[in-house]
């Protein structure tokens, strides 16, 4: 055995931990029982600090050093930037800190559950003081004396610091804000009226993540309150939630999840438990989720396809034709809820919690003044008042559960989907006569075969532009946008 082999079986057997330290987040959401909280906490915490000790074995750093990477393949050095990557950066926050954070965020999720459920944003602003205080102690530790809000967006997104992103939105903003008056000032198609059966729901959405390629061989689909995909390899699974008044709630929900769980389902498979056998980082998984779900899921190909398959689980259910269907699905409505956001206002609902988390994590910005900050910047983008603290600042569980610099990476999903869109189309021809029929095949193989395979093989930007052929930008996101909505509203 040399140094690389005895290096990749002990991260192997890492990797593995980490897959059932994941179950535990995965449980806590859909099937553990409230009570259980507190336990659930101490069972995270001790996960955590079996996995900080691992990351940072001495063994690690020993193996480092004795392994010439002359005599290790293109995969094996990849490896090694990523076991090295996160050797030095788990190696910069003490093992107490790590499982503190993880004990907190873990009792947290239920604090703001409860907060959510009661409208009471005071009830949570003690624990997310206290939250925030630990992840600001981490980001001091991992920047070493830099940007602390830059070495939080490590962990999601390797590469990107604040900003590049407070440019690339600043490009995104104008344009989105112009745009939307516009759409708001037309004649807005008709809403969705009706009662949807839940169970009827469920069993549509079962069959659309199969419509879109998911293996439930390898996977499920369950219930939660905040819809997440989890897991990798050969256990991905995801979560929905239903509404019997919205079944599109739930079906684009499904839709958005299954791109998540699909880019894990469709890497390389000798990558399986290693630091390749995974999303190369969050904005690269968004860009599979938004590309799924709006590019693909709401195209007037698709949505055709989709109006037959809701008449057939519904019946009729007040929609003329397909293309009035096209129109209400796509329709741009004032909301409050990110997550059921339309694809236009979608990144301006972003941008703000980019701006506010990172004014929290610099000290401008500090937790009594949240709801506030929230509520004065919600207007100003959006022209309307937030009602209550759970269409506002509560709405999301990022927060809570500690997941600073996780945000943006949601914009950044948008732009880079409109950069793999571009090419895909130019790639798939007869996409649209495909998607009509219900058959995303030549979608979903596209975006297995340039980007789901690799895994973490390339680093997040050059594994879009490998796919698409340019350099990610703003532009085919802002050009797919305007095109679509002009035609929509006969701008």
């Amino acid at each position: 055995m040399t140094a690389f082999d005895d290096l990749m079986a002990f991260q192997r057997e890492t990797e593995a931990l980490s897959q059932v330290a994941g179950r535990l987040g995965w449980d806590q959401q859909t099937m553990m029982p409230r009570g259980a909280a507190a336990q659930r906490g101490e069972e995270k915490a001790a996960m955590e600090r079996m996995l900080h000790a691992r990351r940072v074995d001495p063994q690690v750093a020993d193996w480092l050093a004795a392994i010439d990477e002359a005599h290790v393949d293109a995969v094996g050095r990849a490896q090694l930037r990523h076991i090295q990557r996160r050797y030095d950066r788990t190696s910069k926050v003490p093992n107490a800190l790590a499982a503190r954070i993880a004990r907190v965020t873990s009792e947290a999720q239920g604090v703001w559950a409860e907060a959510l459920e009661d409208d009471d944003f005071d009830a949570f602003a003690p624990t997310l003081s206290e939250v925030i205080t630990l992840k600001r102690e981490e980001g001091m530790a991992l920047a070493n004396g830099g940007d602390i809000y830059d070495a939080m967006l490590e962990d999601y997104e390797p590469g990107t610091t604040g900003a590049d992103l407070e440019a690339m939105f600043g490009a995104l903003r104008p344009e989105l804000a112009s745009l939307r008056e516009a759409v708001r000032a037309a004649e807005a198609p008709p809403e969705l009226q009706g009662a949807f059966d839940e169970s009827a729901q469920m069993k549509l959405t079962r069959h659309l993540a199969k419509t879109f390629g998911y293996d439930m061989s390898l996977g499920r689909v369950d219930k939660a309150v905040h819809p997440f995909a989890s897991g990798s390899g050969l256990d991905v699974r995801i979560t929905t939630r239903t509404n019997a008044a919205d079944p599109f709630n739930c079906f684009y929900s499904t839709i958005h999840e299954v791109g998540h769980a699909s880019y894990e389902q469709g890497i390389d498979r000798a990558y399986l438990l290693t630091p390749l056998g995974k999303g190369v980082s969050m904005g690269v998984h968004e860009s599979q989720s938004r590309i799924y779900e709006n590019q693909i899921g709401r195209s007037r190909a698709f949505t055709g396809w989709l109006f037959g398959q809701m008449r057939d689980a519904f019946g009729e259910f007040g929609i003329a034709d397909e293309e009035t269907f096209y129109r209400i699905v796509n329709r741009v409505s004032d909301g409050f809820i990110r997550a059921e956001a339309d694809e236009l206002q979608y990144n301006l609902h972003v941008l703000l919690r980019f701006d506010l988390e990172r004014a929290l994590m610099s000290g401008d910005l500090q937790v009594s003044d949240m709801e506030s900050a929230w509520n004065d910047r919600f207007e100003a983008d959006f022209g309307f008042a937030v009602d209550k603290p759970s269409n506002g600042v509560l709405q999301d569980v990022h927060w809570s559960v500690g997941l600073f610099g996780y945000f943006p990476t949601y914009s950044l999903g948008n732009v880079y989907a409109g950069c793999l869109n571009e090419a895909m189309r130019r790639d798939v021809p007869q996409l649209d006569d495909q998607l009509a029929s219900g058959n995303t095949s030549g979608a979903t193989e596209w975006l297995r075969s340039n980007v789901q395979t690799h895994g973490g093989f390339f680093e997040p930007r050059e594994v879009i532009a490998r796919a698409s052929g340019v350099e990610p930008s703003e532009a085919p996101l802002l050009a797919y946008l305007k095109a679509k909505f002009s035609g929509l509203y006969d701008l």
